[in-house]
């Protein structure tokens, strides 16, 4: 009795799987014949993508360059601003900032400088960036030293341990501050000036 309770549930398990097999391999044959077919002789050729030419490159540099040139010619690059390279760091400056020079530097009070290393100008509409820096006949940012004062006392606290070993040291380090004067492009961009040739003397 049990055998043939067996044999027959294992029949009825048989014929529910190869009617479930039946309906996914006919919902496969549907898809399959509903799919769209793709030509498989476009694989052989893949796709090359168009890259522009250097004349181009060269002709889409020339019209920017002289775009910039005519907005500054007309003055219309509105507010610029500039990172300048100062005492081994790097500011970001526009027009009446004022920064602070942390370290001995030789100028005083009331002294007009001329930031020389200019590694960035910029606009709203356009930016150049030096390599590294960019030419001083082109770029120009004035500033006045205003005032060369002390910092705060700063505080260094040296222990050693199990030595009884403790000093407290204050120092007061030098600082210069700088009031922007002007960011302005003084020349035409990639125009390089002429170079003149001294003699040389020994």
């Amino acid at each position: 009795m049990l055998a043939r309770i067996c044999r027959s549930s294992f029949q009825l398990f048989q014929s529910r799987s190869t009617i479930a097999a039946q309906i996914f391999s006919n919902r496969n044959n549907i898809l399959s014949e509903n799919l769209p077919k793709f030509c498989t002789a476009a694989s052989k050729f893949p796709a090359q993508e168009v890259l522009p030419s250097d004349q181009d490159n060269l002709n889409i540099t020339k019209e920017t360059i002289a775009q910039v040139n005519e907005l500054v010619a007309q003055g219309k690059e509105g507010r610029l601003f500039a990172v300048v390279h100062l005492c081994g760091k790097q500011f970001k400056v526009t027009a009446e900032d004022v920064i602070i020079v942390e370290g001995y530097w030789p100028p005083k009070n009331g002294d007009e400088i001329k930031l020389e290393k200019v590694l960035l100008v910029g606009g709203r509409d356009f930016t150049l960036v030096g390599r590294p820096i960019l030419p001083q006949d082109v770029v120009s940012v004035k500033a006045t030293v205003i005032e060369k004062d002390l910092s705060h006392t700063k505080t260094v606290f040296y222990k050693r341990r199990r030595k009884q070993y403790m000093r407290i040291n204050f120092f007061r380090s030098q600082m210069t501050m700088l009031r922007i004067n002007e960011v302005a492009i003084s020349g035409k961009i990639n125009e390089h000036s002429q170079i003149r040739q001294h003699s040389r003397t020994l």
